[in-house]
This record gives C-alpha cells, structure tokens and sequence, in this order.
C-alpha cells in the first residue's frame, strides 16, 4: 500500500476520531432537554396493581368496537382498522385455560383499598384478584361499573393502608406534552411506556361509548394495559389506557385513554350511590357538512345540527328545532357534532345549562334544563355502604327479570308458560356467578318458574347467607347456578 494512501486514511482516521467526539461531546447537549421518568416510576410504581379476572365460561365482554374509522373501509373489510380493547392474555397457560381468564392493569386511588380499572377487563367475572408489587394477591370486591364510561370501581382489604397514586387534571393536558404508561402488557407487570399526547377531546364515535373524549397518545400499550395508569411529568393520573387503534389487535402507534376526570366523576356516583346517571339532552344531531353550509350559508361546519327533538324532554320544552346548529353548550364551543354527547353526559341531572344555537342566521341562547338518560342495563350496581346481604328477597340476588311471549319462547324452543328472562344485572352476587342479561331462567330451587310473580314467590324468602340454585337456559343449553348471598356483618 504506497505512503500517500496510508497518510489519506490516517487522516480519515483522525477526522472519524474527532467527528466522534464532537457526537459525544454534543450528545448531553441533546438529551438533557428530554425528560427523566425514573423518579415517577419509583413513586408510583407501588400503587398500580395486576388484574386476573376468571370465568366460569368465556369473557362476556365485547372485545373490539367493530366500528372502522372515517376512509378505512366498513368494519367487515378485511383492511378496516379496528379498535380493540386489550383482553390481556396470559403468556403461560394452554389456548383453553386463556378462554377463562382475560388480564388487565388498574391502580389504587385511596389507601383503604379502592382500585379502578376499565369494566371490559372483569365485566361479568366470577371472580377478580389483584396482585400487589409485593406479590400478595388479594381478591377483589367489585363495588360498581358503568359500562358506558367502561369504568370498573374494585375494593380490596389488605389489612393496612396501601401505597396510592396521585389524581391530576385531564382538562389541562394538551398536544405535545409527555405522558408515561404503567400496566402490564401480555402479563409482564409493571412495565413501563412513555410518549406524547398525539390529541385530546378524540370522540371514537363508538357507539357504546359516545359520551367519552379519549385522550389520544402516541405510548406503546397492548393487551394487558387495560385499566392501568396514564402519568403527567408531575407524576399525577390524567387518564385510564383502554382502547387502541389497530387492524391487528396490537399496537400501531396510537392508543387512547379515558380522561380521569371523567373516571372520577364515575367513582363519586359508583360510591355514593351505586350507579352513573348521565345528562340527557334530548336531540338526535348530525355533523354540519357541506352541503348544509352551502344550503344554510354558513361561514363554516362548526357545530351540531339538530335532526330530532324527543318530545317532553328539556330541549322541547326549551324550544329546540330540528334544523338549529347547537354552537356552544355551557359556554363550551363545540367544533364537531362529537363534542356534543360527552358534554351532556357529564352535566348533573336537574341543571340549567345555556345553549346557543344558529337558527335562520341569527345566533341566540335558550336555557334547557338537562334531564336524565337511562341508567346502563349491564351495570354492576351495588349501593356504596349497603351491602346486597341487607336486602331480602330478589334484589338479593343482584337481577332483574322480564316477561317472555311465547313467540319468543318458541323461538328458544321453550314451552309455553316457561321461564322468564334476566333483563339486567344489578349487583354482584349475580354477576361473579356469570351470568348476564339475556339469560332465561327455567327453575328456582327446582320449581319451574313462568311468571315474574313467580319469580318473585319463589325467592321472597331469599336470606343473607343463604344459597340460591337457578336452572338457566342461554342458548341452547341449560345449566344450574348457584348463587350465594353474602351473609349479613
């Protein structure tokens, strides 16, 4: 090799050497602008719990929103992107053991024991147990859900106060800021993401949870994630993780969480009351599209068209007409017909609340008294400080029961005059026994029933602490239930 090629590479050499330095050098320079999670994780790591729930049969949760985003195709597509709740799976046991367990995340926010958790992770469970980060696992009481807000409300006694987390403000997160996740994706407990939020007030436009303005981020959450924390830099809960955007059913870069103001206000209800009531309005409205812009000359398509008013409710009665664009509701500006419904819901029953609307050109504010919308069927209720052991009788037992024609008794292949339907779960006595609205009810302690009269005869003796024993028909098989009360304290 002559001279000239060695002295050529010697001062490449020289100049990768002090290229390099220079990187390593400028590199402090660079990072020290990022932020340091470490000092989070340790303080808050204590506080956030495993969640197992198991099941007699399959999780009777839904376990994807079939519901494709705007220019993805229908839900059916094979290339439509789908959001799905991650049913965390544990890693080790066989495909059949996994049909009867689905794991979740969730975290304490009181140091008597109160866990939340998204309802879909134990939704319908016979039996729900948290594991602490030292290892104890204890079993959990699921105190309420609501499964509109998919919020799950648990309690655990562990003999001592327990590590909590901190409770921020959702309300004041924006574009860009840094947000850090701790849960347990495929069953590896506390592990830990971090990003930005990509967006904030993203209506998913699901049909079961429209009254929720998710949190939009860009953290790496997976199944298993659901129900754990969503940290600020100051450390502090701002959301529940929940739902992703994926046609895989794994991550893909953007994820969302349930605002925790919103979860909070959830809680209050679930422990003083037993149930989440939502405002209710009383419109059916639509987005304001072009065509409406250009046949109403509008300067835009900000706000909410009205397309129907529910006689009798607040809105008639304010005068409301279909064909108004809503503007603002509570001093609130809405931007997309989507920011409507979440509004409304969080807004108590019984309260005056200005709205504007835009009616022939011409802005003007009526005052609507806001209602109350139906209460969820599928919710848990168990009134906080009442146990369901007080009551006697039916309500005992945590359901309610419903008529069935005989065109619908044929169509089960009953006979007429047999069996009444479970119309809602109400407490948890029925719901850790599995079973759900929709289930048919043949027999109670071996006395065929056919009637909610009879129903109700037959269970007027119903104790604390004593053992009820159903014979129940879901679809085409029939088996018995135990369902035990919880002996009166």
């Amino acid at each position: 090799m002559s001279q000239s090629i060695l002295r050529n590479l010697a001062c490449l050499a020289v100049l990768a050497v002090a290229g390099l330095g220079s990187a390593v050098h400028a590199q402090p320079a660079t990072t020290a602008t990022l932020p340091d999670f470490t000092g989070i994780v340790q303080n808050n790591a204590a506080a956030v719990v495993h969640v197992e729930a198991k099941y007699s049969g399959t999780p009777q949760s839904v376990p994807q929103i079939t519901q494709a985003m705007p220019g993805q195709g229908s839900p059916g597509d094979p290339g439509a992107e789908i959001f799905r709740r991650f049913f965390g799976m544990p890693m080790m046991p066989s495909p059949e053991q996994q049909k009867h367990i689905s794991l979740g995340s969730g975290f304490i926010i009181s140091s008597d024991g109160y866990i939340l958790t998204n309802n879909h992770v134990v939704d319908h469970a016979d039996k729900v147990t948290v594991r602490l980060q030292d290892r104890r696992t204890l079993t959990a009481k699921v105190v309420g859900t609501d499964p509109t807000y998919d919020i799950a409300l648990l309690k655990v006694d562990a003999g001592g106060k327990l590590p909590t987390v901190t409770i921020g403000d959702s309300r004041s997160l924006k574009p860009g800021q840094w947000v850090l996740a701790i849960g347990s994706p495929f069953g590896f407990d506390y592990t830990v993401t971090q990003g930005i939020v990509s967006a904030v007030g993203r209506n998913l436009g699901a049909r079961d949870q429209p009254y929720t303005s998710f949190i939009q981020t860009d953290v790496p959450i997976n199944r298993g994630n659901s129900g754990g924390p969503l940290f600020n830099l100051q450390g502090q809960v701002v959301g529940i993780n929940s739902q992703i955007y994926s046609n895989t059913g794994d991550y893909m870069g953007v994820s969302f969480s349930i605002p925790i103001d919103v979860a909070m206000n959830a809680v209050e209800q679930l422990k003083t009351k037993g149930y989440v009531s939502r405002g209710l309005l009383g419109v059916t409205v639509q987005p304001v599209g072009d065509d409406m812009v250009k046949a109403f000359k509008l300067d835009n398509g900000v706000g909410a068209a009205v397309v129907e008013v529910n006689p009798g409710t607040g809105a008639a009665k304010a005068g409301i007409q279909p064909g108004d664009i809503i503007l603002s509701y509570n001093g609130k500006t809405l931007l997309q017909a989507a920011d409507l419904p979440p509004l409304v819901g969080m807004t108590k029953p019984g309260s005056k609340v200005p709205v504007e609307i835009l009616r022939d050109g011409k802005r003007q504010t009526l005052e609507v008294t806001i209602g109350a919308a139906k209460r969820d069927g599928n919710a848990v209720d168990n009134q906080a400080g009442t146990s369901p052991a007080a009551h006697g009788g039916s309500a005992a037992l945590g359901l309610t029961v419903q008529s069935l024609d005989n065109d619908t008794r044929s169509q089960l292949g009953l006979k007429p005059g047999q069996g009444v339907v479970i119309g809602s779960i109400t407490g948890p006595v029925a719901a850790q026994a599995g079973l759900r609205a929709g289930d048919v009810i043949l027999m109670v302690n071996q006395r065929n029933i056919g009637s909610v009269a009879e129903f109700k005869a037959a269970t007027r003796d119903v104790k604390p602490g004593s053992t009820v024993l159903l014979l129940v028909r879901r679809g085409d098989q029939s088996n018995f239930v135990g369902l035990t009360v919880p002996a009166a304290k």
